[in-house]
C-alpha cells in the first residue's frame, strides 16, 4: 500500500485536473467482480461483488485532487500571476519549485518558481505582513510573453514539485499525500474481495468545495459511507495540549463532528468500539476544525450516514505534508472491518 501512496503522489492532479490520477487509478482497479465507471464530473466508482448481500449499502470514499495554482496571466515580462486552488497559504509557498505540464501526455513538464518582490525591497510594514496570492508570481525563466506563452497559458495547471519519501523515523513526507493516501487504501482494499457488496468512490474537487463527493453519492445511493481523508495534526514545536488537536503516531481519528458535519454517532460508536476490541491504535480530535467530503455526503438525496477515519497529517496542503506509516496501517485494518460491520447494522 505504501508503493501505491509514493505512486500515487508522483502524479499532479489539481481540483478539476484529476485525469491523470483517475487513469492510474482505474487501470490498478482488479477487475474481478468488479464494475467501474466514471460520472460526469469524472468521480472513478467502483460497485465490488462481495461474498454476501449487504443488508446496508456501504460505500467507502475518498478524494483524489490535491491544491495547487492556475494561471490567470502573463505579464510582458514573461512572468505568470496565478490563483491558488484550494486552501493554500501564500506563505507556505514563496520560494518553492512548481511544474507544469504543457501537453497532453503529461510528458513535458516545464519548471517555475514562485517569488514576490524581494526581503531588502520590502519596507518595514510589508515585511510584518504575510504575502498576498495576488502579490506573487510564477517565474519559469521566460523573458518576455512571447516566450512564456510558447509553454505557458491561462488556464494552465502548476503543481508542488514534490514526490514522497521516508523521512524521519516510521514517517513519509511529500505533496498530495492528502488525500492520495485514502486512495492508496481503497485501491489496497479492491485488491480482496469484501465480505458484502461494496461500493467505493474516487471523488474530484474536494478542495474547491466537495463538489464530486455530491455528485458521487447521489449516483452510488448507499446508506452508509465512509470517508477515507487526511486532517491536520499539530503535534509541532512549542504547541501542548488541546491545540495540538491530534498527533501523529496515535493512530487514525474517528470523527464525532467538525466544522460541516455532525457524524453518526451509532456509528462512531461502533467504529471505536471495533477498533478496541482489536487493539488498533485511534484518537478524536481535541478541536472541533476541518471539513471534508462528509459534509455534502451526509445530506445526498435522502440522506447519508456517514463516519470518518482521517490520517493526522502535518503541513497539511504545502509541499511536504508529513504522515506516519503506522496510522495508515491502522487506518487500512479499521476501514475495512468497519465496512463489513455497517453492512449488517
Amino acid at each position: 500500500m505504501i508503493t501505491l501512496l509514493k505512486q500515487l503522489c508522483q502524479l499532479n492532479g489539481t481540483s478539476g485536473d484529476e485525469n491523470a490520477v483517475a487513469d492510474f487509478i482505474t487501470a490498478n482497479i482488479p477487475t474481478t467482480g468488479a464494475v467501474i465507471r466514471r460520472d460526469n464530473l469524472g468521480n472513478v466508482l467502483v460497485f465490488k461483488k462481495g461474498k454476501k448481500t449487504p443488508e446496508k449499502l456501504v460505500m467507502l470514499t475518498a478524494h483524489m485532487d490535491e491544491v495547487g495554482f492556475i494561471v490567470t496571466s502573463v505579464n510582458d515580462d514573461g512572468y505568470l500571476r496565478f490563483a491558488l486552488v484550494g486552501g493554500v497559504t501564500p506563505a507556505v509557498v514563496y520560494g518553492r519549485k512548481v511544474m507544469f505540464e504543457v501537453n497532453a501526455k503529461r510528458n513535458n513538464r516545464v519548471y517555475g518558481v514562485i517569488a514576490s518582490k524581494p526581503v531588502h525591497m520590502l519596507s518595514g510594514a510589508e515585511k510584518d505582513k504575510q504575502p498576498k496570492s495576488e502579490d506573487l508570481y510564477i517565474d519559469i525563466g521566460a523573458a518576455t510573453r512571447a516566450e512564456a506563452e510558447a509553454v505557458v497559458s491561462a488556464g494552465d495547471y502548476a503543481y508542488f514539485a514534490e514526490g514522497v519519501g521516508e523521512f524521519g523515523k516510521n514517517h513519509l513526507r511529500g505533496k498530495a499525500i492528502d488525500n492520495r493516501l485514502g486512495c492508496a487504501i481503497l485501491l489496497d482494499l479492491l485488491k480482496g474481495v469484501p465480505a458484502y457488496d461494496t461500493v467505493y468512490s474516487f471523488t474530484v474537487q474536494e478542495e474547491i468545495g466537495c463538489r464530486g463527493a455530491s455528485a458521487a453519492a447521489f449516483n452510488l445511493e448507499p446508506e452508509i459511507c465512509i470517508v477515507l481523508e487526511a486532517t491536520t495534526a499539530c503535534d509541532i514545536a512549542e504547541v501542548s495540549g488541546k491545540d495540538k488537536v491530534c498527533a501523529l503516531g496515535g493512530g487514525p481519528v474517528i470523527s464525532y463532528r467538525d466544522k460541516v458535519t455532525v457524524y453518526d454517532r451509532e456509528l462512531y460508536d461502533v467504529a471505536t468500539a471495533v477498533a478496541k476490541e482489536n487493539k488498533l491504535k485511534f484518537q478524536t480530535k481535541t478541536k472541533v476544525i476541518g471539513g471534508n467530503d462528509a459534509s455534502v455526503i451526509h445530506k445526498t438525496a435522502g440522506g447519508v450516514r456517514t463516519l470518518a477515519l482521517s490520517a493526522p497529517c502535518r503541513y497539511l496542503h504545502s509541499p511536504n505534508c508529513v504522515v506516519d506509516v503506522d496510522d495508515i496501517e491502522h487506518m487500512w485494518l479499521l476501514a475495512d472491518m468497519l465496512s463489513a460491520r455497517f453492512s449488517t447494522l
